[in-house]
């Protein structure tokens, strides 16, 4: 095991830790030294999540940033928002290497994370250094960052819906409208009487409206790609599966344009992403071909209205949040940047 990079997982208990585990399992050049978990402290990882035989011997323990800190090389906090802000912060000052699966270092402005998540920020200096991780976007950057805030789910799936588009400054800015759905796991595992199955099997209904807390995030990155102020009309909707995650967006058109030339726009924006892949005319993205995947699927339409309809989908537990986090870190590190995740395979019956 030695030379390897040593990489610790704080909040291993949650479906994002046990993806990250899961990867990590497989990754050639990394070595899982701790997981933390406050729920389920001193248990096996395997007690938990019994598939995950690789690590039969890992005790899962409390949160000591002061014990853990010379541990690890690279810190994957998956800590619900507010709890990872001092952890990250001491560890960030500590000079590892950190990747925040948390909404705590997204936002760049702190009193706009304060509005959405009732919450003060306390460390603008670890803020104004984080590198927002979304590699299509910020590769370079993540390569020579210590801290990364890995992205929200649906912040993922809108922006790589959009990012061409606005990029080549095509659209209407002004009325984008974003109509997400997305499995249970979204929600976190925890025991919570809206996210039971009798509440969820059989339904289909739309939730945070006008007030979820990713809207923010999705404004401030479609801004900066098209250097503009934008707003959207942004709307999730939880759907009875259990992981996997569609937004189906729209967007004025500001020229009059043909589906071919969009279509090659988008496949020229992304012919060297490894996990983007747009799809041919007439075909559209199902979450059960990204299911267990890193990758994101992108189907494109116009309509007899000249809207633009762009649909993507990811799997929010790993292009949303664990898998999005390993591309990360290959960045970090200098490994290739599909290592450990171009061979996941999709969930499908």
């Amino acid at each position: 095991m030695s030379g390897k990079t040593r990489a610790v997982i704080c909040g291993a208990s949650g479906y994002t830790g046990a993806e990250l585990l899961r990867i990590l399992s497989r990754h050639p050049h990394v070595e899982v030294v701790a997981a933390t978990s406050e729920r389920s402290a001193n248990k096996p990882v395997t007690g938990l999540f019994p598939h995950l035989i690789q690590f039969a011997g890992l005790i899962l323990q409390p949160l000591d940033v002061k014990a853990l800190a010379d541990k690890g090389d690279v810190f994957f906090m998956a800590l619900p928002h507010g709890a990872s802000q001092q952890a990250v912060n001491s560890l960030f000052d500590a000079g590892k290497k950190v990747i925040d699966l948390s909404a705590d270092f997204r936002l760049r402005n702190p009193d706009v994370y304060e509005k959405w998540y009732k919450e003060k920020h306390s460390y603008h200096a670890a803020l104004s250094s984080a590198v927002y991780g979304l590699p299509e976007l910020y590769r370079e950057s993540i390569k020579g960052a210590s801290l990364v805030a890995n992205p929200g789910c649906y912040p993922t799936s809108a922006i790589l819906a959009l990012y061409p588009v606005l990029k080549q400054n095509i659209v209407n800015t002004a009325d984008i409208v974003v109509d997400s759905k997305s499995g249970v796991s979204g929600a976190g595992r925890k025991a919570d009487l809206a996210i039971s199955f009798c509440e969820v099997n059989n339904g289909f209904k739309a939730y945070g409206v006008s007030t979820h807390r990713h809207t923010p995030e999705i404004e401030q990155e479609l801004s900066a790609i098209a250097k503009t102020n934008i707003k959207i009309s942004f709307t999730p909707h939880l759907i009875p599966i259990n992981r996997g995650m569609l937004s189906t967006v729209y967007a004025k058109l500001k020229t009059d344009i043909s589906i071919d030339e969009v279509i090659t726009i988008y496949n020229n924006a992304y012919k060297d992403e490894p996990f983007v892949k747009v799809l041919p005319q007439g075909m559209f993205p199902d979450t059960r071909y990204v299911a267990g995947t890193n990758y994101c699927h992108i189907g494109l339409s116009i309509n007899h209205n000249k809207t633009l309809i762009v649909v993507s989908a990811i799997d929010n537990l790993l292009k949303g949040a664990s898998g999005q986090a390993v591309q990360n870190m290959n960045l970090m590190f200098g490994f290739d940047e599909t290592t450990a995740l171009d061979s996941l395979s999709p969930v499908i019956p």
